[in-house]
């Protein structure tokens, strides 16, 4: 696959906000693709763009030329792209540009694009959806400190996970309208039901599902000068205090998945965590940030035992792998996630696929998130 020419605008995304599209001219037709944006973001994210989305667009454009005497056939080629983008170009760019590489070169090669990736896969991610939110991706001013509340199905078969975490998010809003007089039926950011409840309160009727579940805390979103704010009830916890408090959280309501359980800095923190609870699932996302150096110390301290990835946290799909990589050489689970502001993207199934991910956070309904849900659900199908 050879590109003829690149060009990249700005659309919006899930919630009407600016984000990148890049469309690539080749020998065998026109693609485009675009990335999504984070609202929760860890400090040690790469730049999305490096200086503006519009800079990163004329910067793009600019080094339309160079890519004219490449020949791209197979997913390491994606270094290619990137030696010649290197530093004129975010995160958010570059992803986009990437998964349009993809694209085309599946479509030259009459493949799937997870198998541009993998050729061989075969393992189904596990589905964990939003069910209900707090924290920065919920605006009411009474809400859980606790950003989501997760709901992990448990089966082999992607269509029979969707099946249960819809039919689990759908009773939770049955439980909701009797505990929560506030309770409107109101979506978030990711299409969780927005509640005023606290934490505990949520966790007691999640409780009731009989659905394996848990939570992503996103400490870092309320922590400063030494102390996790919480604003419901108001009450302010130092770090040891955060430790006992998830302590009793987990063994009271059998949490099976903790994401970012302490600030985005504590290390040590979530090594004690992981230490009590070897059988959970402690994650990290704010604290790895699709980071190959964050992962690396996080194995060496023994932080977590899995992983968020977000392929435009990282921008390189070649970083990404290399990070795959490592983490299943130690034995750390892999999450393949969306964003907060998504597209009508469908490559994170493809890419969770083709990566052999153990999970898909990628929420339960809202059509940007549906979208790489039933790509899962298709690419199943046609392997039966």
């Amino acid at each position: 696959m050879i590109i003829k020419g690149v060009k990249a605008k700005s659309i919006k995304d899930s919630r009407k906000e600016p984000t990148i599209e890049v469309t690539i001219d080749t020998n065998v037709g026109k693609f485009s693709a675009s990335a999504p944006n984070g609202k929760s973001k860890g400090k040690y994210e790469s730049k999305s763009y490096v200086k503006s989305l519009s800079k990163d667009i004329d910067s793009l454009e600019s080094l339309s030329d160079y890519f004219s005497e490449e020949y791209l056939e197979k997913f390491e080629d994606l270094r290619r792209i990137e030696d010649v983008v290197k530093g004129h170009i975010g995160a958010n760019t570059l992803f986009a540009f990437e998964t349009a590489v993809l694209k085309a070169i599946s479509k030259e090669q009459k493949k799937e694009i997870w198998e541009i990736v993998n050729t061989n896969a075969k393992k189904f991610p596990r589905f964990v959806g939003n069910s209900a939110g707090g924290g920065l991706h919920s605006s009411t001013s009474k809400k859980p400190d606790f950003q989501e509340f997760l709901v992990i199905s448990d089966f082999n078969s992607p269509e029979k996970n969707q099946k249960n975490n819809l039919e689990a998010k759908e009773r939770l809003k049955y439980l909701l309208k009797k505990k929560d007089p506030k309770f409107n039926e109101k979506k978030n950011d990711e299409n969780a039901w927005v509640t005023s409840l606290n934490e505990k309160e949520v966790l007691d009727l999640i409780g009731q599902l009989n659905i394996p579940f848990g939570v992503d805390i996103a400490s870092s979103s309320f922590y400063s000068r030494k102390k996790y704010h919480y604003k419901n009830p108001p009450l302010d916890r130092t770090k040891e205090e955060q430790l006992m408090y998830l302590k009793n959280l987990i063994k009271n309501y059998n949490l099976f998945y903790i994401e970012d359980p302490f600030d985005e800095e504590d290390f040590e923190s979530f090594s004690k965590l992981l230490k009590f609870f070897p059988n959970s699932l402690i994650v990290g996302d704010d604290l790895t940030v699709t980071n190959y150096k964050r992962l690396e110390k996080a194995i060496e301290m023994k932080s977590i035992n899995a992983l968020i990835i977000k392929p435009n946290q990282n921008g390189s799909l070649i970083d990404l792998a290399n990070v795959v990589e490592l983490a299943k050489k130690k034995g750390i689970k892999t999450i393949f996630s969306h964003r907060s502001g998504e597209t009508n993207e469908s490559i994170l199934a493809d890419l969770a696929f083709g990566f052999e991910a153990d999970f898909i956070k990628c929420g339960v309904t809202g059509l940007e998130r549906e979208i790489k849900i039933k790509r899962l659900i298709e690419i199943e199908k046609r392997l039966k």
